[in-house]
């Protein structure tokens, strides 16, 4: 059985309106596997310039100590989203009150780091979905969890006033890349496309959990218009990043033994060009996420 079924497998049964205790239990179940994923990605070695367990990458601020300490800083806040989406719908509201318990996570996460931003953009992707999950349903497939997620995400945060501050943000605006709003509103098509399927295809044929986990994050950098590889490197890092990616996937991927030189030669013109794709390490995370909470 593998790790994510077996996952699935312990689900309580969402049944939170009719039984305050099993909506209690879910969202635990559903903030667990948040950080989990959170957790996973970050241990994932070798990653292209992102911190992994073996040093900081690109990141000068932080290290996977950290990087652990803000996934479990995030736990309390996560299950707070998920109850509050037990008994809501996709809607105005509910994006507010996602934002409200999203701005305090993002203050847990600087206490926990001592001022770095490890997950701003993974408490973003990762708050909607699991928000999106939370919902009044008879199961959920990964494509029902990332529709609701657009639905929420389409609606504006009337309590943030300076929404465009990110570096995200700007490099958004600058370059005319989509952002992490924008792939939320289209329903996460990087995750939906391109991470989840890589890796459940990878895992079904046999790769052993971190290369397929690997993989789906090349499979994401190959498609997405990452913003942080734009804010750190602008056009030229974002096509190499592309480009790298495609290439180890063309060789294989990260389980042959091309596939993993071409890893650690974007691994290093990555950290030449002080440029990492932390986007694509968020949308990582989501996409394990979702293979973890959906029924598909």
């Amino acid at each position: 059985m593998s790790p994510s079924t077996s996952a699935r497998a312990l689900r309580p049964s969402p049944t939170p309106r009719e039984d305050p205790a099993a909506g209690y239990e879910q969202a635990q179940w559903l903030a667990d596997a948040a950080v989990r994923a959170l957790r996973d990605e970050a241990r994932l070695s070798p990653k292209p310039a992102l911190v992994d367990a073996r040093g900081s990458g690109a990141h000068r601020d932080l290290d996977l100590a950290r990087m652990l300490r803000s996934a479990c800083a995030l736990r309390r806040p996560f299950a707070e989203m998920a109850l509050a989406a037990q008994q809501a719908r996709p809607d105005a509201r509910l994006r507010e009150q996602l934002a409200r318990i999203g701005r305090v996570a993002e203050q847990r996460m600087l206490l926990a780091t001592q001022g770095s931003n490890a997950h701003r953009g993974a408490i973003w992707a990762l708050g909607l979905l699991l928000g999106a999950r939370a919902l009044p349903r008879f199961g959920a497939s990964a494509a029902e969890v990332c529709a609701d997620a657009a639905r929420i995400a389409r609606h504006p945060d009337r309590g943030h006033c300076d929404a465009g501050a990110s570096h995200g943000a700007r490099a958004a605006r600058v370059y005319g890349a989509a952002g992490a709003r924008g792939q939320a509103c289209a329903g996460f098509p990087q995750v939906l496309h391109c991470g989840l399927p890589m890796l459940r295809r990878r895992r079904a044929a046999g790769a052993r959990a971190e290369q397929a986990r690997l993989d789906a994050l090349l499979a994401i950098m190959a498609e997405l218009d990452d913003t942080c590889l734009l804010h750190r490197g602008g056009q030229p890092a974002l096509r190499a990043a592309q480009t790298g990616a495609r290439r180890v996937l063309e060789l294989g991927g990260a389980a042959t033994r091309a596939g993993h030189a071409a890893l650690l030669e974007l691994d290093a013109e990555l950290l030449a060009r002080n440029a990492s794709p932390g986007g694509s390490a968020d949308l990582l995370s989501a996409s394990l996420f979702l293979d973890a909470v959906t029924d598909d």
